[in-house]
């Protein structure tokens, strides 16, 4: 590590390469969901407080679980990334709104940039008892719920808010990429291998994993309970045929 990196780390009180994936993630976070407040028509500050939400809900329930205070609490800066989001939107908002790819693009950035970023939360609570607990190997999947916490409670949050399903309980990979990616990470991180490497890795994984899934149409199985009912209410209201039709046959 250079000595301007740490310089910069001691300043920051952490690693620049996560706090600038945690602002990247906010950012994003709060791109898709100022964009789907638009499609809403919300207003300014109604859109406003959709990426909010979005952005930093997932951060918010983590660390409450973690016991720690919300990380928003310590900087102004994750409300000003999403000032930026409702600015751009306003100024570009007919390629951002109409396009499809920009909000898979923002939002599979957000829950992949804040997968590690929770991942690396857990790793490091508590004065690194957390961290030793996951490297002996028996905390590690606690770290994994963590990331996808992290990565998807704010979209949740959002879906609730503008009125729609949340995609976590659709057919389409959303938690289980964060979780793949969330893998992958652990593989490389027993292996040796430099935590921002792994999280390079844990990012790319989730990126690739959810543009399959939308390419190819991949997804959990879709539990088809309504035909079971349809089915059992269309037997059940069928008309029986009488007696003494049945004795003339």
């Amino acid at each position: 590590m250079t000595e301007w990196y740490s310089q910069l780390a001691e300043f920051l009180g952490r690693d620049p390469f996560y706090a600038l994936l945690e602002h990247l993630g906010t950012f994003a976070g709060a791109m898709s969901g100022v964009r789907l407040a638009s499609v809403k028509r919300f207003d300014w500050f109604g859109a406003y407080v959709i990426g909010l939400v979005t952005a930093l809900g997932g951060g918010t329930l983590r660390d409450i679980m973690l016991g720690m205070e919300p990380f928003w609490l310590s900087s102004i800066a994750y409300f000003l990334d999403t000032l930026l989001a409702v600015l751009l939107v306003w100024i570009f908002g007919r390629r951002f709104i109409t396009e499809q790819i920009t909000w898979f693009v923002f939002d599979t950035l957000s829950i992949s940039f804040f997968m590690v970023v929770g991942l690396e939360k857990a790793l490091h609570v508590n004065s690194g008892v957390y961290q030793m607990a996951c490297v002996d190997g028996h905390a590690w999947w606690c770290a994994i719920v963590m990331g996808v916490v992290t990565a998807v409670f704010g979209g949740v949050l959002r879906d609730i808010c503008i009125n729609e399903v949340p995609l976590i309980f659709r057919k389409e990979l959303y938690a289980l990429a964060c979780a793949t990616g969330g893998i992958f990470y652990f593989l490389l991180f027993w292996c040796g291998v430099d935590a921002r490497i792994c999280g390079t890795v844990c990012c790319v994984t989730i990126f690739i994993v959810r543009a399959l899934a939308i390419r190819y149409h991949l997804g959990v199985p879709v539990l088809n309970g309504h035909r079971l009912l349809a089915h059992h209410h269309h037997h059940r209201h069928q008309p029986k045929v009488s007696n003494q039709k049945e004795k003339k046959q």
